[in-house]
């Protein structure tokens, strides 16, 4: 058996990729899928959307390969974090759509938990804050306003999971319900320390324990699939959230190695090895991988709008039609205007965590079009990342006496942007690293996979075949980077403070 299909479930597609024992692609399929909006800021899946279109997406890439189905060593799944889905163990179908990771419909109930003092033991425990992004508070407001959910949970009659544990269930025909610790870490219910579920947590928040997944490592053994789906009854042996993933796929196994992956939001992360290191700059502490047991951990900070900023473009402005427009426009914007986007469409993430925050534009002129919105568009993902990685370094810096700056490796879709890219150099002043391999997060749970099964090599030999497409290095003057990146800085102030008067 020469080969390992990934599957890759993300925010707006479900994408599959079948890797050769080389870890080269031989096959791909990608089905996309609609957004659910019923109100501002709440984001919403259609369960049975992630299903169906990862199962259409796994049997077309096995069909493109022309492989017989036999000689698949295993299956790797990696996965949309936080978002929370809540289902019936006797019928498996989910009780309410899934909340999507961008929802921020339950900031009240964070806001109240904060006041009453639980913030501290949350952060201790489980290396998050207080937000609506992780699953927890999700969790509890599906049990809160689904008819019945609660006595149904006291009797052990529904399943929680994250998006791995509700594709696991379904490709096991339900004899399986498991996540693994990089998943489990974002729920903000798992002690990341212990690598358990922390039963204060849970009581704080009335979730009972029977709701829960088992907890794996991420190369483990999760069940096989049914037969019926792709032929055969397939192993599943790898399962991580696509941020840690991508990061096993960018090789990042050293302490003080960072990736930043540009999706529909931008995580950055910093490899901390064994240590877990408290931020006192508002970012997370998470774990990065758990492999024989072994924990190691990370450094997050979490952007919520980044190539969503140019789906906004494409289908809220109408300004481009397609995402490939939006460099070229970029390019011919009119440098002398500084026109600035705040993209809080769903709140601001780290370092800021306001999840009430809206976006908003600041200086506008009667010229000002098309091509410097796209501009301010792809300058505010740069923008953005230089807040984390500044947080980064003063974070490690204060651990480990080094304020060196790393090498951030991107990847993700607005990575293939150059001037994106050359633009994030700048403005951070570090060096970019694009790979020539740029689906980095489903190698990375192929590895897992493939390593589980003895396809693969260890993560050293492992780490030799990463390699370069572009090193972006920075191009502008330390005084003219810093003055642009105070203007966002009082741009963001500025949105906060809009909010605050609200």
């Amino acid at each position: 058996m020469q080969y390992i299909l990934a599957i890759d479930q993300g925010t707006t597609s479900s994408r599959a990729i079948v890797f050769d024992a080389q870890a080269s692609v031989v096959g791909t399929a990608r089905q996309e899928f609609p957004q659910i909006y019923p109100a501002s800021g709440l984001v919403e899946h259609d369960p049975e959307d992630l299903w169906r279109t990862v199962v259409q997406s796994a049997r077309e890439a096995v069909a493109r390969t022309g492989i017989d189905v036999a000689d698949i060593a295993a299956i790797g799944i990696t996965n949309q974090r936080e978002t929370t889905l809540v289902w019936d163990r006797a019928t498996g179908k989910p009780i309410h759509n899934a909340i999507v990771w961008q929802d921020r419909r339950t900031a009240p109930l964070c806001a109240a938990l904060r006041d009453a003092g639980h913030e501290p033991l949350i952060s201790r425990t489980t290396g998050l804050l207080l937000d609506p992004y992780f699953s927890a508070t999700k969790l509890r407001w599906i049990l809160d306003h689904v008819d019945g959910a609660k006595a149904k949970a006291a009797r052990g009659e529904l399943a929680f999971g994250t998006v791995d544990s509700f594709l696991i269930w379904r490709l096991t025909g339900g004899r399986v319900h498991a996540t693994d610790a990089t998943n489990a870490a974002r729920t903000m219910l798992f002690d990341i320390r212990r690598g358990a579920w922390d039963h204060d947590i849970c009581n704080l928040l009335d979730i009972h324990p029977s709701l829960l997944p088992q907890v794996y490592d991420c190369a483990a053994d999760f069940g096989e699939t049914t037969a019926d789906l792709l032929g055969r009854a397939i192993p599943i042996a790898g399962v991580a959230g696509d941020q840690q993933a991508a990061a096993l796929g960018q090789a990042c196994f050293t302490p003080g190695m960072m990736k930043s992956t540009y999706g529909t939001g931008c995580f950055a992360l910093l490899n901390t090895g064994e240590r877990v290191v408290e931020s006192r700059h508002r970012l997370l502490t998470t774990i990065a991988a758990q492999i024989d047991g072994r924990r190691t951990y990370a450094l997050e900070g979490s952007i919520f709008v980044a190539g969503a900023v140019v789906q906004w473009l494409r289908d809220g402005l109408g300004v481009i039609a397609s995402a490939g427009e939006v460099q070229g426009l970029a390019e011919s914007a009119d440098t002398t205007q500084e026109v600035v986007l705040v993209p809080a469409f769903t709140g601001l993430g780290a370092p800021y965590w306001r999840p009430d925050c809206r976006g908003a534009v600041f200086g506008l002129t009667r010229s000002t079009g098309p091509a410097e919105l796209a501009r301010a568009a792809l300058a505010s993902v740069g923008f953005q990342t230089r807040d984390l990685l500044e947080a980064m370094v003063a974070d490690w810096a204060e651990e480990t006496g080094t304020a060196t700056t790393p090498v951030l490796r991107v990847d993700g879709g607005m990575s293939a942007s150059d001037w994106a890219m050359q633009f994030l150099a700048d403005i951070t002043g570090a060096v970019v690293d694009r790979p020539q391999f740029q689906e980095t997060t489903a190698l990375g749970v192929a590895w897992l996979a493939g390593m589980r099964t003895g396809l693969y090599p260890d993560a050293e030999t492992f780490a030799k075949h990463w390699a370069l497409d572009r090193s972006f290095l920075p191009r502008l003057a330390a005084e003219v980077r810093d003055e642009q990146y105070r203007r966002w800085k009082k741009a963001v102030a500025a949105a906060i403070s809009m909010e605050n008067d609200g």
